[in-house]
């Protein structure tokens, strides 16, 4: 019991102490520069390395590496490999915001999107971000109020609101510039931390017998690798912890963080999973919650160990959430409301506050009721299956507003269609559980395709043909 009882205390303390430590840490901005566009005091970018690490660990979400180890224990290394797979979407946007960059000169994805396809794409994009923020809320907080208490307890309400404010003060301090400067410090200790559970995980089994786990077919997890092929074509893109990271230095040295960044998450998360393919070996109960469950079966310093890399790897996220909902709705959207060509507004930041704090507050509403942290990923990513052509065909078009509303819209209408259950069965592919998803995204993806070349068929086809 007194063991217990200083664990309790070291539980809630590490809670405390992070959200301190943090704070004192990380950097003041009150510029536009700085509280926007990561830029330190002199003005300067973030650094190739500090790029790196903060696109990294800003894309090991809490939920990102509960699910890697659920789906390892589930499918083995088919399940793996498919949660690891989206971690290619990093380097594809990449390469794509590189291009977008280079032919266009555009300084964030709203100002493309206006003079690529209008201000009603512009703000339809933007209403999609939102709501994938607001998704990282409350996704993350779940996962660390699980390590606290049972879901809907006292402790698990608690733990996540005390981690949210936490997070949201040393935020409000500096905002993306705080955000990417105390990513490095959570990369530093994730790292450390995972060697910690691979070294708990490794010597029981082996890496051999774990990769020895699942078969890969689409009725065990291959139908999930396929869609997270398809949908990283389209997934980061709504996004802005990631793209917004991609705007705040020279084009070069963005594309070489994002393709490092993309490689080094894709090895961790599936390094992750082993964590669930020990607990398939194991023979532990099925949870929602894996990571949690083997922690405790090695007892509470396996869990405290656990405990920190959910508590870093979610601060990690939620911060770069709150700096970019903060961009979105007191830089951009101000923005593309007005006509003021990009300039913001002279209550930007402060706007940007007021922003933050809301979303801290309105976010943690799921956490209440229960929702499911892997259809964050898995639903959003269908519902925005349109963005794909949007900005990977980008050079194929001039300004063709009608070209981004018939490849989103539908995209849009089918991940709601989905949700609701109104996608016909025949649309399944394989008998997986997964089956309707990889069939609603593929399908889905060839619509909005070719909705997105429509009008340019329109056009080439009223071109008066040259006399021979």
């Amino acid at each position: 019991m007194i063991t217990q009882t200083y664990f309790g205390i070291a539980f809630w303390g590490f809670l405390a102490f992070y959200g301190i430590a943090m704070y004192a840490l990380a950097p003041s901005a009150r510029t536009v520069e700085g509280f926007f566009r990561g830029r330190n005091a002199k003005g300067q970018p973030a650094s190739q390395w500090m790029l790196t690490a903060s696109i990294f660990i800003a894309w090991i979400f809490a939920k990102s590496v509960t699910n890697a180890a659920n789906l390892g224990a589930t499918y083995g290394v088919v399940g793996g490999l498919a949660y690891a797979a989206y971690w290619l979407a990093i380097p594809i946007a990449g390469l794509a915001i590189y291009d977008i960059r280079r032919s266009t000169k555009a300084s964030g994805l709203a100002a493309f999107l206006v003079g690529k396809y209008g201000r009603g794409a512009a703000l339809s994009f933007a209403g999609a971000i939102l709501i994938r923020l607001y998704n990282e809320i409350w996704s993350n907080t779940e996962v660390v109020g699980g390590y606290y208490g049972a879901p809907g307890s006292p402790e698990f309400i608690g733990a996540a609101l005390l981690f949210t404010a936490a997070v949201l003060l040393y935020t409000l301090k500096g905002g993306l510039r705080s955000s990417i400067f105390t990513d490095v410090i959570h990369t530093a200790i994730f790292v450390v931390f995972l060697g910690m559970v691979m070294f708990f995980i490794l010597p029981r089994h082996g890496v051999g017998e774990l990769l020895g786990q699942g078969s890969f077919t689409l009725a065990t997890g291959a139908d999930l690798l396929l869609v997270a092929l398809l949908q990283v074509l389209s997934y980061p893109f709504h996004d802005p912890v990631l793209t917004d990271r991609a705007f705040v230095t020279e084009e070069k040295v963005m594309l070489k963080s994002f393709i490092v960044a993309g490689i080094a998450g894709f090895f961790c998360i599936f390094a992750f999973s082993l964590v669930g393919m020990h607990a398939r070996l194991e023979g532990l109960p099925g949870s929602d919650n894996v990571p949690a469950a083997v922690a405790r079966s090695f007892g509470l310093g396996a869990l405290f160990v656990m405990t920190v890399i959910m508590v870093n790897a979610a601060g990690s996220t939620l911060d770069s959430a709150f700096s970019s909902f903060s961009k979105a709705l007191g830089f951009e959207l101000p923005m593309l409301a007005g006509n003021r060509a990009g300039a913001p507004g002279p209550h930007a930041v402060r706007n940007g506050t007021i922003a933050m704090i809301a979303v801290a507050v309105l976010g943690n509403i799921p956490i209440f009721f229960g929702a499911d942290i892997l259809s964050a990923t898995t639903i959003s990513g269908t519902m925005v299956m349109g963005l794909a052509p949007v900005f990977l065909l980008q050079r194929w078009v001039r300004y063709s507003p009608w070209s981004f509303h018939l490849s989103f819209w539908p995209g849009v209408i089918l991940g709601f269609l989905f949700t609701f259950n109104l996608v016909p069965h025949a649309w399944a592919i394989g008998s997986g559980e997964y089956a309707l998803l990889l069939g609603t995204n593929l399908y889905g993806l060839l619509i909005c395709t070719t909705g997105f070349l429509l009008p340019l068929a329109w056009q080439l086809s009223r071109r008066p043909s040259v006399p021979t």
